[in-house]
């Protein structure tokens, strides 16, 4: 399996996800390691438009979508 080291990391950031690693009952790398994998199982808006620019089939106008999702919000 591949390994990722980052370096010149502030100390302040690496306190910070020391004690929440320890708050996980977790080692640091068992923390990062856990965050870097729920990080990449997330698409990013951009991939998610990538997918959906690549797909066939049906038309909605921005406008439409708009309301739609307007209309969604507003029956919450």
């Amino acid at each position: 399996m591949p390994s990722v080291q980052i370096k010149d990391v502030p100390d302040d950031t690496h306190r910070v996800l020391r004690e929440r690693a320890a708050r996980a009952h977790q080692s640091l790398q068992e923390y990062l390691r856990s965050r870097l994998i729920a990080e990449a199982s997330q698409p990013t808006a951009d991939e998610v438009f990538e997918r959906a620019a690549a797909r066939k089939g049906g038309k909605v106008s921005f406008s439409a979508a708009v309301g739609d999702i307007r209309a969604e919000r507003d029956r919450r």
